[in-house]
């Protein structure tokens, strides 16, 4: 039985966060490009007080340096955001930054990277992998590689390129619902839609098609489910049973285990998408067992 702050939440975020199954693909994307316009970029005040948030120049997208004020933090928290590739950071990840960073004496470098539809993976992954390379020598104690559903599937992506290249690693990989396969045929998908009352799978797969900007679905750099898995550093994901992706971190978990890639997977019945970062009782205990992961 899941607590009545979530079940409160569930109802909430489909009405007022959800959005219907996609009937106009040109008028979709005209309403994200509207809501991208609309959006300031700004970190909010609410959850930046007692932060120090400053900007990491040189690259193609601003990125966000986040930590407690006056710490000098020696690990690193290289944090992708999630929006399904169409959204940009919000107060949810804000709020989820400034616990961790609080909870672990953290830096957080927060990249805000370039949206579908005007822009596709190819807009940023490389530079991408060029920013955690350079975090990641600037960190005494190492870099934690992390994000949630689509950034959780970009940070799988950066992590499996990374793993390619001589030079630092990440240290660990915290995946929260990670959206791994963007062609909208993972086995079991239709099903795990019926029980979601936030996501559309009609949106996923046209927001899926925007990220890849023409490219093949199933190549790694777009859905990482296809990537190389057996050199990639230890890992721990979440996904609740109410989430569309279920399926997918399924199938994550299982080719993982397969590959030889230490991954733990954390499957809670009855829980919407992304449901750590929510403020519900089912998230302390989310944040408990990062504790435990992350030491």
């Amino acid at each position: 039985m899941t607590s009545l702050r979530h079940q409160v939440l569930a109802t909430l975020i489909s009405k007022f966060r959800g959005a219907g199954e996609v009937t106009d693909p040109e008028q979709a994307r005209a309403e994200k490009l509207a809501a991208q316009a609309r959006a300031t970029g700004e970190p909010p005040r609410l959850w930046t007080r007692g932060l120090e948030v400053g900007r990491i120049d040189g690259h193609d997208f601003p990125v966000h340096d986040v930590r407690v004020a006056g710490t000098s933090p020696q690990r690193t928290l290289f944090y992708l955001h999630g929006g399904g590739y169409v959204s940009g950071l919000d107060s949810a990840h804000w709020r989820y930054v400034d616990r961790l960073a609080r909870r672990f004496d953290l830096r957080v470098v927060l990249p805000d990277y370039p949206l579908a539809p005007n822009h596709s993976w190819r807009d940023s992954h490389e530079s991408m992998v060029k920013l955690f390379e350079q975090v990641a020598i600037e960190s005494p104690r190492g870099v934690v590689l992390a994000g949630d559903s689509a950034g959780g599937g970009y940070a799988l992506s950066v992590a499996q390129q990374v793993a390619t290249r001589p030079g630092p690693q990440p240290t660990d990989l915290v995946l929260i619902a990670p959206w791994v396969d963007l062609t909208g045929k993972t086995p079991g998908i239709e099903e795990a839609a019926a029980r979601d009352s936030w996501l559309r799978l009609s949106r996923l797969r046209l927001y899926g098609q925007w990220w890849a900007g023409g490219d093949d679905l199933e190549r790694p750099e777009v859905s990482p489910l296809n990537g190389d898995l057996s050199r990639l550093p230890r890992a721990l994901m979440w996904c609740g049973t109410r989430d569309l992706l279920q399926p997918q971190c399924r199938l994550l978990a299982d080719r993982a285990a397969s590959q030889g890639w230490d991954l733990t997977y954390v499957e809670e019945p009855g829980l919407i998408h992304v449901y750590p970062l929510m403020p519900i009782p089912e998230a302390r205990r989310a944040m408990a067992e990062l504790t435990d992961f992350l030491g």
